[in-house]
């Protein structure tokens, strides 16, 4: 939240959109003689538009500039490579036809059109991990978790080597009414704002959970609070016990608007998970938020794509966590770098259990029915990244406010929230949060300022109202 660091900056502007999307192949015979001379894949390389490689014997044309990283061969990363026209290893089996598949609440069936050639069988990645080896044109995969979204690439063998791989992507069911809903949790934040006592705001609110911000870099990869404050032994970990003690529950922040953030200090994807994981080894959260903003590591495409990546791995080792990305918005629904995160965590398989927008700080003047706009527009690229229903893209969204004035003199009254915390209800959406309890005291005609809202309310107004989602 970039109201901590300077109360009248403007969001960032919207980054480039993506360059890959209007590439198009050089011509069969042109691409043939570039394919002799083919360089193999390589970590830590960086690739423009329209470079071919060679990776696993099939050739692959680069659609989107960028810094290779481990993890991000050609396969694993659509959005970064495309398969080469006539590319593969002479000999090896054409590509599979086209995937289709049927879900259960555990498992994902696939079965897919017979590659040309000599084919001794077929093996499904997801990722670079393999699922499934059959010898027929269909493969179930399962043990797999309740409306968790999953991409597979099959690709056909023979011993010459694997054939292009043929994607689809499904979401188990059991979506219906929505996912598991996280308790309303206003963001706390222990180095501003003449912080409240947590124990105080529960005991006269209701509210269960709290947002804990932020981890943020302390040099290098290494996680602290506010990047100077210890994860344990300090102010931070006195509020989360005792919010723990009174039966409560805590998401901690990761980022925000301003300074030294993990995700551009982190030099790989398992580097910056190696960092989340400190965190949460030492704090114990229900769900880590990761607040991606700003031109370093929001509109930083590298970057984003490293924690994404990350992501995967904090996923993996600890599937109890709940794990959420947030980020700015405009009236309408998601900006280009907004989009494009969300077309990545498809792309790349990264299993994130909701996508929270920031419906603030864009001009608006009414700012229920721009929350419900926002939120809309997200709800439509969720349904287009990932072909999900509107009820199970409103079950992986969640809304986090501004109480009272927020940077751009907007204004969210407490009756304004109470009509977005019903909304985000009735739609299913499974968090919402707010900036800050530090805030949601009355100062009527004081401006925007930290430790207030700025307008006339109760003590603890908006918390008590988001306690009720």
């Amino acid at each position: 939240m970039k109201f901590r660091s300077k109360l009248l900056a403007l969001l960032a502007g919207i980054a480039l959109a993506l360059t890959g999307a209007g590439f198009t192949a050089a011509a069969p015979a042109a691409y043939g003689a570039v394919q002799q001379m083919a360089a193999a894949w390589a970590p830590w390389t960086s690739y423009a538009i329209g470079t071919v490689v060679t990776y696993n014997g099939v050739d692959y044309v680069c659609i989107q500039a960028h810094t290779s990283q481990p993890g991000w061969e050609p396969p694993n990363v659509p959005a970064l490579w495309k398969v080469g026209s006539g590319g593969g290893n002479p000999g090896a089996p054409g590509q599979p036809g086209t995937v289709t598949t049927s879900v259960t609440s555990s498992s994902i069936s696939l079965s897919w059109g017979a590659s040309s050639g000599t084919v001794t069988g077929y093996r499904v990645y997801e990722g670079s991990t393999q699922r499934a080896q059959v010898t027929g044109t269909s493969a179930t995969v399962s043990g797999l978790g309740t409306c968790t979204t999953h991409t597979y690439t099959v690709k056909a063998y023979n011993s010459a080597g694997e054939s292009a791989g043929r994607d689809a992507t499904a979401t188990t069911s059991g979506c219906t009414g929505g996912g598991t809903k996280m308790p309303g949790a206003p963001y706390l934040y222990m180095g501003w704002g003449n912080p409240p006592n947590p124990g105080t705001v529960m005991d006269a609110t209701g509210v269960k959970s709290f947002t804990m911000a932020f981890i943020l870099s302390s040099g290098g990869c290494t996680p602290a609070w506010d990047g100077n404050r210890p994860l344990t032994g300090g102010a931070d970990q006195q509020a989360i016990n005792t919010i723990k003690s009174k039966g409560g529950s805590v998401q901690i922040s990761f980022g925000g608007w301003s300074g030294n953030k993990l995700g551009p200090n982190c030099a790989t994807p398992q580097a910056f998970a190696g960092a989340v994981q400190q965190v949460i080894n030492a704090v114990g959260p229900a769900v880590v938020d990761f607040d991606i903003e700003n031109t370093d590591e929001f509109e930083n495409y590298t970057v984003q794509d490293r924690i994404l990546n990350g992501l995967k791995i904090v996923k993996q080792n600890n599937p109890n966590v709940k794990v959420v990305v947030t980020f700015g918005t405009s009236r309408t629904g998601p900006t280009a770098p907004g989009v494009r995160l969300i077309n990545q965590a498809k792309a790349l398989g990264v299993p994130i259990d909701n996508y929270t927008i920031m419906p603030f700080d864009f001009g608006g003047s009414n700012m229920y029915q721009d929350t419900v706009n926002a939120s809309e527009g997200l709800k439509n690229a969720l349904k287009s990244a990932f072909g999900w229903t509107d009820a199970q893209a409103y079950a992986r969204m969640g809304i986090s406010g501004m109480n009272g004035l927020s940077d751009q003199q907007e204004l969210t009254s407490p009756s304004t929230w109470t009509q977005i915390r019903d909304w985000a209800k009735a739609r299913g959406l499974t968090r919402l949060a707010y900036w800050a309890v530090n805030r949601d005291r009355p100062c009527p005609g004081g401006g925007v300022v930290s430790h207030c809202s700025g307008i006339s309310q109760a003590d603890w107004e908006f918390t008590r109202i988001t306690a009720g989602f």
